[in-house]
């Protein structure tokens, strides 16, 4: 431990009355060398950088998916393995403020890594000035490396627009995948049909049709995916907007037959940017762990927090006896700061009850899609007993019908929405709660190994993550060309 006058003299975290860690618990296993080495030692060190994004996670959910994965798979989070590992790693915590806000949203964050600088919340590297910022996969490529993106979202949702795309809203999804298309990004894995398909955008541009004219093959499902091994450019879209929940797609026979996993992404991904002689960048982002954040679900929010770890395992596997890849593990923001909260007189309860959330087969997004605009206290309490095996009763069951009329009333207003109520009900029974069901300024959980991560210090800017992954992977030339 260190002396009180000794912290105050560290400078401005003194300022923000956080707890005195030990260097062991925030910093991770450290390089043996006495000298740290900088940025510019490493210049050129990491052939290739992989960025994985679990979108909304606060630090409750990576508690949660590590808790379920040893109680129901007696296992260890590939995440929490790496703090107890041989390996050389950095741990710390990372502010990610946008310019405009401490509280960030999912372009912002994502921007602020992929140009390197603050901008306002809702725009994709795009500057507080109104003007396009260049992207850091624009940068990769003109290196002569390649890109993807693989996502449980879109494609053109705001994590992964935040590497490849600049717009001055993240709401212009048919405009960013058409900017995919002319940045010539190598890989695109996700959801979004209605982006693509000449059906279904407000131009009718076949943007299908353009991809496969240049060269690319196009995927429209989990066969052809883990069925096709050429090395060429691929878009592959699952799905007409987002991927299923994994809670959902475990027990949807035709969802799980149809729409790969995350992990089944990654793996592809790897397996095809593997083959570029130069090395590549990969974004890959659990991004519907932020929407079951949103939505208070907690089988929604375990399950595809489990679901990104199982991602985070493929590229500890890929980066096995390696050491010319960058690796960053982070999320963009904290979301509703779910947790398992105690129950009994000595909080024995809490453990048995948030284990009756292996019980679940159904997200509540599929409840809410389930329940008729008028429903009667019997079809709510069999749908969710239908989706969780749980059995609510007649007064908890009124008070989802009363949200969906907007007739409950709460203290705090933002507690009124059916999704707030019906994961409020659950919690009676599986003990996680939440604060809200949105976004929130918490520091974020930020990891890193390969080379370049030790020039990390334990509290890290957002936007330092660009530079760090510029001049690692040896493109800074590229970064400041015009």
């Amino acid at each position: 431990m260190i002396s009180r006058k000794d912290f105050l003299k560290k400078g401005a975290l003194s300022a923000l009355t956080l707890p005195v860690l030990s260097p062991a618990l925030i910093s991770g296993k450290t390089s043996k060398t006495s000298t740290r080495k900088t940025r510019k030692d490493l210049q050129g060190a990491a052939k290739n950088v992989i960025f994985l994004v679990a979108d909304g996670m606060s630090i409750g959910t990576l508690s949660m998916g590590n808790l379920m994965n040893q109680r129901q798979f007696d296992r260890t989070s590939h995440w929490i393995q790496l703090y107890n590992s041989e390996r050389t790693y950095h741990r710390g915590l990372m502010d990610m403020a946008a310019a405009d806000s401490f509280i960030t949203d999912s372009s912002a964050a994502a921007s602020s890594w992929g140009c390197g600088q603050r901008i306002n919340n809702g725009g994709v590297n795009w500057s507080v000035n109104n003007e396009p910022l260049r992207p850091i996969t624009h940068i990769f490529r003109d290196a002569g490396k390649a890109t993807g993106l693989v996502t449980t979202t879109r494609i053109t949702h705001a994590t992964p627009a935040g590497f490849a795309a600049a717009a001055p809203s993240r709401n212009l999804e048919d405009e960013i995948a058409a900017q995919y298309f002319e940045a010539g990004i190598d890989l695109l894995m996700g959801g979004g049909d209605r982006h693509f398909n000449p059906d279904k955008r407000r131009d009718g541009r076949d943007l299908y049709g353009d991809f496969g004219k240049a060269g690319y093959t196009i995927l429209k499902d989990k066969a052809s995916m883990m069925a096709d091994k050429t090395p060429r450019k691929v878009l592959g879209i699952f799905t007409d907007s987002h991927l299923p929940y994994t809670v959902d797609q475990n027990t949807v026979p035709q969802l799980r037959d149809n729409v790969p996993t995350l992990a089944e992404m990654t793996k592809s991904a790897l397996d095809r940017l593997d083959q570029h002689p130069d090395g590549f960048i990969l974004q890959v982002e659990g991004g519907r762990v932020d929407h079951a954040a949103h939505g208070n679900d907690p089988s929604g929010l375990v399950y595809d927090m489990i679901a990104f770890d199982d991602a985070i395992g493929v590229v500890f596997e890929y980066i096995e006896n390696r050491e010319d890849t960058l690796v960053i593990i982070t999320t963009d923001h904290s979301n509703a700061n779910p947790g398992v909260n105690g129950a009994g007189l000595t909080y024995t309860d809490a453990p048995m009850m948030f284990d009756q959330l292996q019980k679940f087969r159904h997200s509540n997004e599929w409840i809410q899609e389930q329940l008729p605009k008028e429903p009667t206290k019997q079809q709510v309490k069999e749908i969710i007993e239908q989706a969780t095996r749980l059995q609510i009763t007649d007064d908890e069951a009124k008070m989802l019908i009363d949200s969906m009329k907007g007739e409950f009333i709460t203290p705090y207003r933002a507690e009124r929405t059916p999704s707030a109520v019906l994961g409020a009900i659950q919690a009676n029974y599986v003990s996680i709660n939440w604060l809200g069901g949105v976004h929130t300024s918490d520091y974020v959980e930020l990891a890193a190994l390969g080379p370049g991560s030790e020039t990390l210090t334990s509290f890290t800017r957002n936007t330092e993550l660009f530079d760090i992954m510029v001049d690692v992977a040896g493109v800074r030339a590229y970064a400041e060309a015009s």
